[in-house]
Protein backbone atom coordinates (compact mmCIF):
# COMPACT_ATOMS: atom_id res chain seq x y z
CA UNK A 1 0.00 0.00 0.00
CA UNK A 2 1.27 3.44 -0.87
CA UNK A 3 0.66 6.51 1.24
CA UNK A 4 -0.12 10.13 0.50
CA UNK A 5 2.44 12.47 2.05
CA UNK A 6 2.41 16.26 2.36
CA UNK A 7 5.68 18.15 2.92
CA UNK A 8 4.95 21.52 4.50
CA UNK A 9 7.63 24.18 4.14
CA UNK A 10 8.86 22.47 0.99
CA UNK A 11 10.90 25.42 -0.28
CA UNK A 12 13.00 25.79 2.88
CA UNK A 13 16.33 24.10 3.59
CA UNK A 14 14.78 21.35 5.71
CA UNK A 15 11.77 20.99 3.39
CA UNK A 16 14.04 20.36 0.43
CA UNK A 17 16.01 17.86 2.48
CA UNK A 18 12.76 16.10 3.43
CA UNK A 19 11.90 15.65 -0.23
CA UNK A 20 15.41 14.39 -0.99
CA UNK A 21 15.31 11.94 1.91
CA UNK A 22 11.88 10.58 1.00
CA UNK A 23 13.11 9.90 -2.52
CA UNK A 24 16.46 8.43 -1.51
CA UNK A 25 14.93 6.06 1.01
CA UNK A 26 12.13 5.09 -1.41
CA UNK A 27 9.42 5.88 1.10
CA UNK A 28 6.23 3.98 0.08
CA UNK A 29 4.30 7.00 -1.14
CA UNK A 30 1.85 6.95 -4.01
CA UNK A 31 1.74 10.74 -3.94
CA UNK A 32 3.90 13.48 -2.42
CA UNK A 33 2.52 17.01 -2.18
CA UNK A 34 4.78 20.06 -1.72
CA UNK A 35 3.25 22.90 0.31
CA UNK A 36 4.48 26.37 1.23
CA UNK A 37 3.22 29.95 1.53
CA UNK A 38 1.32 31.68 -1.25
CA UNK A 39 4.55 33.49 -2.18
CA UNK A 40 6.09 30.18 -3.18
CA UNK A 41 3.02 28.64 -4.82
CA UNK A 42 3.74 27.63 -8.39
CA UNK A 43 7.46 27.13 -7.88
CA UNK A 44 9.04 23.79 -8.75
CA UNK A 45 11.00 21.78 -6.20
CA UNK A 46 13.07 18.68 -6.85
CA UNK A 47 11.87 15.28 -5.73
CA UNK A 48 14.57 12.71 -6.34
CA UNK A 49 16.94 12.93 -9.28
CA UNK A 50 14.38 13.19 -12.06
CA UNK A 51 11.08 14.45 -10.67
CA UNK A 52 9.82 17.90 -9.79
CA UNK A 53 6.79 18.93 -7.77
CA UNK A 54 4.75 22.10 -8.13
CA UNK A 55 4.43 23.90 -4.80
CA UNK A 56 0.87 24.44 -3.64
CA UNK A 57 -0.48 27.12 -1.32
CA UNK A 58 -0.63 25.78 2.24
CA UNK A 59 -3.44 28.16 3.25
CA UNK A 60 -5.73 26.77 0.56
CA UNK A 61 -4.82 23.11 0.85
CA UNK A 62 -7.33 20.51 2.08
CA UNK A 63 -5.52 17.82 4.13
CA UNK A 64 -8.36 15.32 3.79
CA UNK A 65 -6.89 12.11 2.39
CA UNK A 66 -3.32 12.90 3.48
CA UNK A 67 -1.84 10.06 5.55
CA UNK A 68 1.33 11.76 6.83
CA UNK A 69 2.28 15.42 7.00
CA UNK A 70 5.96 16.28 7.38
CA UNK A 71 6.06 19.84 8.69
CA UNK A 72 8.98 22.28 8.73
CA UNK A 73 7.47 25.73 8.11
CA UNK A 74 8.28 27.57 11.35
CA UNK A 75 6.63 27.25 14.76
CA UNK A 76 3.88 29.83 14.25
CA UNK A 77 2.72 28.25 11.01
CA UNK A 78 2.83 24.76 12.50
CA UNK A 79 0.77 26.02 15.44
CA UNK A 80 -1.99 26.94 13.00
CA UNK A 81 -1.82 24.24 10.34
CA UNK A 82 -0.57 21.11 12.13
CA UNK A 83 -3.75 20.77 14.24
CA UNK A 84 -5.80 21.43 11.10
CA UNK A 85 -4.00 18.61 9.26
CA UNK A 86 -4.31 16.32 12.27
CA UNK A 87 -8.04 17.00 12.53
CA UNK A 88 -8.40 16.03 8.85
CA UNK A 89 -6.85 12.63 9.61
CA UNK A 90 -3.19 13.17 8.76
CA UNK A 91 -0.50 12.11 11.22
CA UNK A 92 1.76 15.12 11.55
CA UNK A 93 5.51 14.83 12.14
CA UNK A 94 6.45 18.37 13.11
CA UNK A 95 10.02 19.60 12.90
CA UNK A 96 9.44 22.92 14.66
CA UNK A 97 9.60 23.68 18.39
CA UNK A 98 5.85 24.24 18.65
CA UNK A 99 4.75 20.90 20.13
CA UNK A 100 7.92 19.40 21.59
CA UNK A 101 7.10 19.95 25.24
CA UNK A 102 3.37 19.26 24.92
CA UNK A 103 2.77 16.31 27.29
CA UNK A 104 0.32 14.77 24.80
CA UNK A 105 2.79 14.89 21.90
CA UNK A 106 5.58 12.28 21.74
CA UNK A 107 9.07 13.69 21.16
CA UNK A 108 10.91 11.02 19.22
CA UNK A 109 14.34 9.94 18.06
CA UNK A 110 13.66 6.45 16.63
CA UNK A 111 17.00 4.97 17.75
CA UNK A 112 16.45 6.27 21.28
CA UNK A 113 12.73 6.13 22.15
CA UNK A 114 10.97 4.85 19.06
CA UNK A 115 8.28 3.13 21.13
CA UNK A 116 7.02 6.58 22.16
CA UNK A 117 5.50 6.87 18.67
CA UNK A 118 2.64 4.70 19.96
CA UNK A 119 1.25 7.72 21.82
CA UNK A 120 0.61 9.71 18.61
CA UNK A 121 -3.20 9.22 18.60
CA UNK A 122 -3.58 11.66 21.51
CA UNK A 123 -3.12 14.61 19.13
CA UNK A 124 -2.20 12.91 15.82
CA UNK A 125 1.06 14.86 16.11
CA UNK A 126 4.63 13.65 16.71
CA UNK A 127 7.39 16.16 17.41
CA UNK A 128 10.87 16.06 15.94
CA UNK A 129 13.43 17.22 18.53
CA UNK A 130 15.90 20.06 18.18
CA UNK A 131 18.78 19.17 15.85
CA UNK A 132 21.42 19.46 18.58
CA UNK A 133 19.40 17.33 20.96
CA UNK A 134 18.91 14.59 18.36
CA UNK A 135 22.59 13.93 17.79
CA UNK A 136 23.46 14.15 21.47
CA UNK A 137 20.80 11.75 22.77
CA UNK A 138 21.59 9.31 19.95
CA UNK A 139 25.16 9.15 21.26
CA UNK A 140 24.10 9.08 24.91
CA UNK A 141 21.52 6.28 24.63
CA UNK A 142 23.87 3.27 24.34
CA UNK A 143 26.05 4.61 27.16
CA UNK A 144 23.03 5.23 29.41
CA UNK A 145 22.05 1.58 28.95
CA UNK A 146 25.41 0.48 30.36
CA UNK A 147 25.69 2.95 33.23
CA UNK A 148 23.03 5.51 34.24
CA UNK A 149 24.02 9.02 33.22
CA UNK A 150 24.05 11.54 36.06
CA UNK A 151 25.10 14.76 34.33
CA UNK A 152 25.97 16.07 30.86
CA UNK A 153 27.97 19.19 30.07
CA UNK A 154 27.83 20.07 26.38
CA UNK A 155 29.21 22.86 24.22
CA UNK A 156 27.78 22.99 20.72
CA UNK A 157 29.31 24.33 17.50
CA UNK A 158 26.25 24.82 15.32
CA UNK A 159 26.24 25.61 11.61
CA UNK A 160 24.28 28.50 10.16
CA UNK A 161 21.91 26.23 8.22
CA UNK A 162 20.19 25.60 11.55
CA UNK A 163 18.87 29.15 11.24
CA UNK A 164 17.64 28.71 7.66
CA UNK A 165 18.52 29.72 4.11
CA UNK A 166 18.78 33.43 4.90
CA UNK A 167 21.37 32.69 7.56
CA UNK A 168 23.41 30.66 5.07
CA UNK A 169 23.20 33.57 2.64
CA UNK A 170 24.44 35.95 5.33
CA UNK A 171 27.53 33.83 6.02
CA UNK A 172 28.28 33.69 2.30
CA UNK A 173 27.74 37.41 1.76
CA UNK A 174 29.76 38.46 4.79
CA UNK A 175 32.64 36.17 3.82
CA UNK A 176 32.69 37.64 0.33
CA UNK A 177 32.46 41.17 1.71
CA UNK A 178 35.50 40.63 3.91
CA UNK A 179 37.59 39.45 0.97
CA UNK A 180 36.64 42.42 -1.22
CA UNK A 181 36.63 44.92 1.66
CA UNK A 182 32.91 45.75 1.42
CA UNK A 183 30.81 46.76 4.46
CA UNK A 184 29.33 43.86 6.40
CA UNK A 185 25.55 43.58 6.72
CA UNK A 186 24.03 41.93 9.81
CA UNK A 187 20.42 40.84 9.42
CA UNK A 188 20.10 37.26 10.68
CA UNK A 189 22.66 37.26 13.47
CA UNK A 190 23.33 39.60 16.37
CA UNK A 191 27.03 39.86 15.46
CA UNK A 192 29.26 39.16 12.49
CA UNK A 193 29.18 35.43 11.70
CA UNK A 194 31.91 35.25 9.04
CA UNK A 195 35.23 34.27 10.65
CA UNK A 196 33.58 34.50 14.06
CA UNK A 197 31.68 32.50 16.70
CA UNK A 198 28.51 33.72 18.39
CA UNK A 199 27.56 32.24 21.82
CA UNK A 200 23.91 33.13 21.29
CA UNK A 201 21.27 30.97 19.58
CA UNK A 202 17.60 31.87 19.94
CA UNK A 203 16.35 34.27 22.60
CA UNK A 204 17.69 34.86 26.11
CA UNK A 205 15.67 33.54 29.05
CA UNK A 206 15.24 34.74 32.63
CA UNK A 207 18.04 32.50 33.95
CA UNK A 208 20.48 34.02 31.39
CA UNK A 209 20.59 30.89 29.25
CA UNK A 210 19.35 30.94 25.68
CA UNK A 211 16.28 29.09 24.51
CA UNK A 212 18.48 26.77 22.42
CA UNK A 213 20.32 25.75 25.59
CA UNK A 214 17.03 25.28 27.41
CA UNK A 215 15.77 23.04 24.59
CA UNK A 216 18.72 20.70 24.99
CA UNK A 217 18.03 20.39 28.72
CA UNK A 218 14.29 19.74 28.65
CA UNK A 219 14.24 17.68 25.46
CA UNK A 220 16.97 15.33 26.73
CA UNK A 221 14.92 14.76 29.86
CA UNK A 222 11.74 14.05 27.90
CA UNK A 223 13.41 11.73 25.37
CA UNK A 224 16.01 9.88 27.41
CA UNK A 225 15.57 10.22 31.18
CA UNK A 226 14.05 12.95 33.37
CA UNK A 227 16.70 12.43 36.04
CA UNK A 228 19.65 13.42 33.82
CA UNK A 229 21.10 16.84 34.57
CA UNK A 230 22.16 18.80 31.49
CA UNK A 231 23.94 22.11 31.10
CA UNK A 232 24.64 23.49 27.64
CA UNK A 233 26.43 26.36 25.93
CA UNK A 234 25.25 26.72 22.34
CA UNK A 235 27.44 28.53 19.84
CA UNK A 236 26.83 29.48 16.21
CA UNK A 237 29.94 28.97 14.07
CA UNK A 238 30.81 29.98 10.47
CA UNK A 239 30.04 26.57 8.96
CA UNK A 240 27.29 26.08 6.38
CA UNK A 241 26.11 22.56 7.30
CA UNK A 242 26.95 20.21 10.16
CA UNK A 243 26.70 20.56 13.93
CA UNK A 244 29.45 19.48 16.32
CA UNK A 245 29.31 18.98 20.08
CA UNK A 246 31.92 18.54 22.78
CA UNK A 247 30.11 16.34 25.30
CA UNK A 248 31.24 15.57 28.84
CA UNK A 249 29.28 12.78 30.52
CA UNK A 250 29.28 11.85 34.21
CA UNK A 251 27.85 8.45 35.18
CA UNK A 252 26.48 6.94 38.38
CA UNK A 253 28.87 4.00 38.17
CA UNK A 254 32.08 2.95 36.50
CA UNK A 255 32.09 2.55 32.73
CA UNK A 256 35.15 1.13 31.03
CA UNK A 257 36.39 2.98 27.96
CA UNK A 258 36.41 -0.14 25.79
CA UNK A 259 32.94 -1.03 27.01
CA UNK A 260 31.74 2.39 25.94
CA UNK A 261 33.48 2.07 22.58
CA UNK A 262 31.83 -1.28 21.90
CA UNK A 263 28.39 0.03 22.85
CA UNK A 264 28.77 2.97 20.49
CA UNK A 265 30.23 0.80 17.72
CA UNK A 266 27.16 -1.46 17.68
CA UNK A 267 24.45 1.13 18.37
CA UNK A 268 21.98 2.00 15.58
CA UNK A 269 22.50 5.35 13.92
CA UNK A 270 26.03 5.85 15.24
CA UNK A 271 29.32 5.71 13.37
CA UNK A 272 32.29 5.38 15.72
CA UNK A 273 35.36 6.87 14.06
CA UNK A 274 37.79 7.30 16.90
CA UNK A 275 41.54 7.10 16.38
CA UNK A 276 44.06 9.18 18.38
CA UNK A 277 46.04 10.15 15.28
CA UNK A 278 45.95 12.96 12.72
CA UNK A 279 42.62 12.81 10.85
CA UNK A 280 41.33 10.13 13.22
CA UNK A 281 38.12 12.03 13.91
CA UNK A 282 35.17 13.46 11.99
CA UNK A 283 34.55 17.15 11.39
CA UNK A 284 31.37 18.93 10.25
CA UNK A 285 32.64 19.26 6.68
CA UNK A 286 32.94 15.49 6.44
CA UNK A 287 29.48 14.65 7.74
CA UNK A 288 27.51 16.65 5.14
CA UNK A 289 25.09 14.41 3.28
CA UNK A 290 25.65 11.52 5.69
CA UNK A 291 22.93 9.88 7.77
CA UNK A 292 24.95 8.88 10.80
CA UNK A 293 25.81 10.49 14.10
CA UNK A 294 29.61 10.37 14.21
CA UNK A 295 31.43 9.91 17.53
CA UNK A 296 35.14 10.65 17.87
CA UNK A 297 37.67 11.67 20.55
CA UNK A 298 36.23 9.23 23.09
CA UNK A 299 38.31 9.34 26.28
CA UNK A 300 38.07 9.16 30.05
CA UNK A 301 37.62 12.28 32.14
CA UNK A 302 39.92 11.94 35.18
CA UNK A 303 38.46 15.01 36.93
CA UNK A 304 35.29 13.16 38.01
CA UNK A 305 34.78 9.69 39.44
CA UNK A 306 33.00 8.19 36.44
CA UNK A 307 33.38 10.42 33.38
CA UNK A 308 33.84 10.34 29.62
CA UNK A 309 34.44 12.98 26.95
CA UNK A 310 33.42 12.66 23.31
CA UNK A 311 33.10 14.68 20.12
CA UNK A 312 29.77 14.24 18.31
CA UNK A 313 29.14 15.43 14.74
CA UNK A 314 26.11 15.16 12.45
CA UNK A 315 24.49 16.75 9.41
CA UNK A 316 21.87 18.93 11.07
CA UNK A 317 19.67 19.03 7.96
CA UNK A 318 19.59 15.25 7.68
CA UNK A 319 19.67 13.37 11.01
CA UNK A 320 19.06 16.63 12.83
CA UNK A 321 15.85 17.26 10.91
CA UNK A 322 14.71 15.55 7.69
CA UNK A 323 16.06 12.04 8.19
CA UNK A 324 14.74 11.80 11.75
CA UNK A 325 11.29 12.88 10.56
CA UNK A 326 11.29 10.37 7.71
CA UNK A 327 12.46 7.62 10.08
CA UNK A 328 9.48 8.41 12.29
CA UNK A 329 7.22 8.17 9.24
CA UNK A 330 8.79 4.82 8.35
CA UNK A 331 8.06 3.49 11.82
CA UNK A 332 4.49 4.72 11.51
CA UNK A 333 3.85 2.78 8.31
CA UNK A 334 5.72 -0.30 9.53
CA UNK A 335 4.07 -0.63 12.94
CA UNK A 336 1.04 1.63 13.34
CA UNK A 337 -0.86 2.51 10.14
Amino acid sequence: MGYKVAVVGATGAVGKELLTTLAEREFPADEVVALASDRSAGQLVSFGEDDELTVQDLAKFDFKGIDIGLFSPGAKISAEFAPRAAAAGAIVVDNTSQFRMDPDVPLVVPEVNGDAIAAYPRRNIIANPNCSTIQMVTALKPLHEIAPIRRVVVATYQSVSGAGKEAMDELFNQTRAIYVNDPLKKEQFSKQIAFNCIPHIDTFMDDRSTKEEWKMVVETKKILDPTIKVTATCVRVPVFIGHAEAVNVEFDQEIELEEAREALRTAPGIVLFDHPVDEGYVTPAECVGEDGVFVSRLRSDPTVEFGLNMWVVSDNLRKGAALNAVQIAERLVEDYI
